[in-house]
C-alpha cells in the first residue's frame, strides 16, 4: 500500500493531464499539494524538509525558466520579422518532398537543437515550422517531443550521461557501447512514430535506413573517446543524411532563395548555435567558463520516518555555460541586428516582450510546481520507494522495467539528468542485488530518461509555449505517452535479452 500512496500524487498529475485534459500549471499545482499532504501523513514531513526541498526545486526550476523566457524573447523577435516562416520555406527547397522534410524536420532538425539548447527549446522551434507546413498544433508539438527524445542523454556534451557515470564511479567507456546500441534502436523508434504521427510511413525504408546510420555514427564516435560530440555528429550525418535520400525532379534546382527574412532568422539562430558551439567545443574555454559557479548550500534534513538528505548544494548554476544565458545574447543580437537586415524601424522587442510573457507564465507556473512536487518526493523517500516497489514486484525480470523507471525520473523532472541522479545509483544497487549486470541496466535507465523527455509536462509546456497548445499540454501527453510506453518496453524488452 504505502508504494501507491507514494505514486498517487504522480497518477493524480496524469488523470489531470490525460482526462480531464487540462494544462500542467493546473495538473502540477494540484499534483504538488496531493505529494504534501501524502508526504505529511504517510512519509514523515516536516517544515524543515519541506522548505529544503521546496527552495531546491525552485533553484531547478529557475534552471529551468532561465532557457524558456529568453527563448521565448528570441522566437517572438524572429517570428514577427518573418524569420520563421523563411526558414520553413527555405527547407522546403532544400527538400522539396514535404512528407520528407516534415519528418526530417521533427526527428532530426529537433535532435540538433537539443545538442545545442535542449531544455524544452527543440520542441519551442520546431513545432511552429510543421505547423506553418500544415501539421495541426497538438500533432505538431507530439511530433516534435517524439522526434527529438533519442538525442537527449547524449545531446548536450552527454551531459545527463556523464552526470551518471560520475555519481556511480562507472567507468563512461564500459557502459557507452550498451547505451548507444540502447539509443540506436530509439533513434529508430522514433522516427517510425513521427513518420506515424504525421502520415508519413511511406517513407518507412530511408528511416529505416537512416537510423542506421545515425546510430552508427553515435557509436563510432563515442568508441573512439568523443562521447560528448557523439550525438552532435549523429544528427549532423542524421540531417545530411536525410538530404541525400530526397528525390527531386530531373533538372530541379537545389538553390535557396536567401530573402532579408531568411537571412534575418538565419543569423539570430546562427549566432545562438555558434556561440554554443564554441562554449562547448573548445574545452579550455569551457572549463574557465565553468569556473564561474552560483549555488547556495542547504542544510542536512530528515523526516520523522528517517529519510535523511545530507547537507550540501542545491542546483549549481554556472551563467556562462548554461544555454540560457547564451540565448539571451542571442536575443540581443537579434533586436539590434533584426531591423537592420530587414530594414525595418524597430524589433519590436515590446511587442515580442508581451507575446514571451503570454506564452510563458502558464509553463512557468507548470515547471515550477512539476520540480516542486519531483524535489519534494525525493526528500521524503517517495521517488525511492516508487523504484524499489517496481524492482521487488517484478525479481529477475527486473530490466525490462529499468527504462520505465527512467521515464518516470524523466516525467517527474522534466529532466533525463535528473532522472540519472535520482535513480542511477538505485538501479546499480539493484543490479547487485539481483546480480544483473549494472551496465544493462544503467543503459536502460539513460535510454528511458531519453525517451521520458516526450512525456515530461514541464517540456511539454516549454515546448507550446510558442504556439496555441499552451495550456493544452493534457492532448498532446495523450499522443505521446502511449508511443513512449511503447518505445520504452521494447527497449526493456532489449535490456531483458543483454541482461
Amino acid at each position: 500500500m504505502i508504494y501507491l500512496y507514494a505514486f498517487l500524487p504522480i497518477l493524480l498529475v496524469l488523470l489531470i493531464m490525460l482526462v480531464l485534459r487540462r494544462g500542467s500549471h493546473e495538473a502540477g499545482f494540484a499534483g504538488w499539494v496531493c505529494g504534501v499532504a501524502i508526504a505529511a501523513l504517510a512519509f514523515g514531513l516536516n517544515w524543515d524538509v519541506l522548505k529544503v526541498s521546496q527552495l531546491k526545486g525552485l533553484y531547478l526550476s529557475l534552471n529551468v525558466l532561465a532557457v524558456l523566457w529568453p527563448a521565448l524573447v528570441l522566437y517572438y523577435l524572429v517570428d514577427q520579422a518573418g524569420g520563421i516562416r523563411a526558414i520553413a520555406l527555405a527547407l522546403q527547397e532544400m527538400i522539396p518532398e514535404q512528407g520528407w522534410l516534415l519528418v526530417i524536420q521533427a526527428w532530426m532538425l529537433s535532435a540538433l537543437i537539443e545538442n545545442l539548447a535542449g531544455f524544452g527549446l527543440p520542441i519551442a522551434i520546431v513545432a511552429p515550422m510543421l505547423i506553418l507546413m500544415g501539421v495541426t498544433p497538438v500533432r505538431a508539438v507530439a511530433s516534435a517531443a517524439i522526434g527529438h527524445s533519442w538525442a537527449v542523454s547524449m545531446g548536450g556534451m552527454a551531459l545527463a550521461f556523464r552526470t551518471m557515470m560520475d555519481l556511480t564511479g562507472m567507468d563512461a567507456a564500459e557502459v557507452f557501447p550498451t547505451a548507444a546500441l540502447l539509443l540506436g534502436v530509439s533513434a529508430l523508434l522514433t522516427g517510425l512514430a513521427v513518420a506515424f504521427l504525421l502520415g508519413q510511413l511511406r517513407y518507412w525504408r530511408r528511416i529505416v535506413l537512416l537510423s542506421i546510420v545515425v546510430a552508427a555514427v553515435q557509436f563510432l564516435v563515442g568508441w573512439c573517446g568523443l562521447i560528448p560530440l557523439s550525438s552532435f555528429a549523429a544528427t549532423i550525418a542524421g540531417i545530411f543524411g536525410g538530404f541525400l535520400l530526397t528525390k527531386r525532379q530531373p533538372g530541379s534546382s537545389r538553390k535557396v532563395t536567401l530573402s532579408p527574412q531568411l537571412r534575418g532568422g538565419l543569423l539570430s539562430y546562427g549566432f545562438l548555435f555558434f556561440c554554443v558551439i564554441i562554449v562547448s567545443l573548445i574545452r579550455p574555454l569551457n572549463q574557465w567558463l565553468s569556473g564561474v559557479r552560483l549555488f547556495s548550500n542547504f542544510p542536512e534534513v530528515a523526516t520523522s520516518t528517517g529519510v535523511i538528505t545530507a547537507a550540501g548544494p542545491g542546483f549549481i548554476f554556472k551563467p556562462f555555460t548554461h544555454p540560457g544565458v547564451w540565448i539571451l545574447f542571442s536575443a540581443v543580437f537579434a533586436a539590434v541586428t533584426l531591423p537592420r537586415v530587414n530594414g525595418f524601424k524597430s524589433a519590436g522587442v515590446r511587442k515580442a516582450l508581451k507575446s514571451a510573457f503570454t506564452a510563458g507564465l502558464p509553463a512557468s507556473i507548470g515547471t515550477i510546481f512539476m520540480i516542486g512536487l519531483s524535489s519534494l518526493m525525493e526528500h521524503t523517500g517517495m521517488t525511492i520507494i516508487i523504484a524499489q516497489g517496481l524492482s521487488e514486484y517484478v525479481g529477475s525480470i527486473y530490466p525490462l522495467i529499468a527504462p520505465l523507471v527512467g521515464t518516470l525520473g524523466a516525467f517527474a523532472t522534466g529532466s533525463n539528468t535528473n532522472s540519472n541522479i535520482l535513480f542511477g545509483q538505485m538501479q546499480k544497487g539493484v543490479a547487485d542485488l539481483l546480480k544483473i549486470s549494472p551496465v544493462v541496466l544503467l543503459a536502460a535507465q539513460t535510454t528511458g530518461g531519453a525517451l521520458g523527455s516526450m512525456i515530461a509536462p514541464a517540456k511539454l509546456a516549454v515546448g507550446g509555449s510558442t504556439n496555441s497548445t499552451k495550456g493544452r499540454e493534457g492532448d498532446v501527453l495523450r499522443i505521446t505517452l502511449p508511443i513512449g510506453i511503447a518505445c520504452v518496453l521494447i527497449v526493456g524488452i532489449i535490456a531483458l535479452l543483454l541482461r
